[in-house]
């Protein structure tokens, strides 16, 4: 009798899933003295970005621990609405610092810890400042509101909103069961703010200029952040207009030469 054989197949390979592919947003601080004295823009600066006479209103605010457990492993959780939307917007996002301007490195960094091409959950982008690139993997969620003014609800309903949302990779971060869960059942929420958005243009570009007056520091009043941003999708047309946009605002005298830490200093001050 002949001997049988048993054909085995080989095994396929299993391919690595592909890295995200981020869109960039490019922003700079002005300085202040670009402000009229009732904290909006001035007419010069208005006249340069084509800035609509009236802002348009956005209330925001952040969860995190008193320890700011979530921002120690990269997390931010923030709750806004915008006035003439009749949803409160919420953003669960992660972020990775991106070293000497490699971005495939905080891509493959992301990768490894779940974020990848098949997650289109996750939004990537490039956050591009003065001296600095930060990847942000954000994921939005909307509830609907009773009406379309820049208001928040009580700290206590936008909790429950926030958990009711939240996304397995937040909950289970570091392979620890309902981390994110815990962590945002013992938070509190970092604001609120009332900051102002005016949509312009400049060269060409479509650029967006918020002010956010923040609590100063010994929390006798507050000061306005501002910022002055564009997106782009590609490398070479963020690093292009970048050039161009932080020249003129040299130029000018507005740029101030350091990094956009308004998160930070919601964390920081409320």
């Amino acid at each position: 009798m002949a001997g049988s054989f048993i054909m085995i197949q080989p095994s396929t390979p299993v391919e690595a899933a592909a890295n995200m592919t981020p869109g960039y947003e490019v922003k700079f601080v002005l300085n202040q003295n670009v402000l009229d004295p009732d904290s909006t823009p001035d007419a010069e600066l208005t006249s340069a970005f084509a800035l609509p006479g009236t802002a348009q209103k956005i209330a925001v605010e952040y969860f995190d621990t008193d320890a700011q457990s979530l921002n120690e492993q990269g997390w931010n959780v923030r709750l806004r609405k915008k006035e003439d939307k009749k949803n409160y917007e919420i953003t669960y996002k992660k972020r990775y610092a991106v070293t000497n301007g490699d971005i495939n490195a905080a891509l493959n960094l992301a990768n490894k810890e779940g974020f990848d091409a098949d997650d289109t959950n996750y939004e990537a982008e490039i956050d591009w400042g003065y001296s600095k690139q930060t990847l942000s993997l954000s994921n939005d969620k909307d509830v609907k509101a009773s009406d379309s003014k820049a208001t928040l609800p009580s700290d206590s309903k936008a909790l429950g909103m926030i958990l009711d949302k939240l996304p397995g990779k937040l909950d289970d971060w570091n392979d620890q069961s309902h981390w994110g869960k815990q962590q945002l059942k013992d938070s509190r929420a970092y604001g609120p703010i009332m900051a102002s958005k005016y949509k312009g243009t400049w060269n060409g570009l479509e650029v967006d200029v918020e002010v956010w007056p923040i609590r100063s520091a010994d929390g006798s009043t507050t000061e306005p952040v501002i910022e002055i941003s564009f997106k782009a999708d590609e490398y070479a047309d963020a690093a292009t207009n970048r050039q161009k946009l932080m020249d003129y605002l040299n130029k000018e005298g507005w740029l101030v030469p350091q990094d956009s830490l308004k998160t930070q200093l919601v964390l920081d001050r409320y």
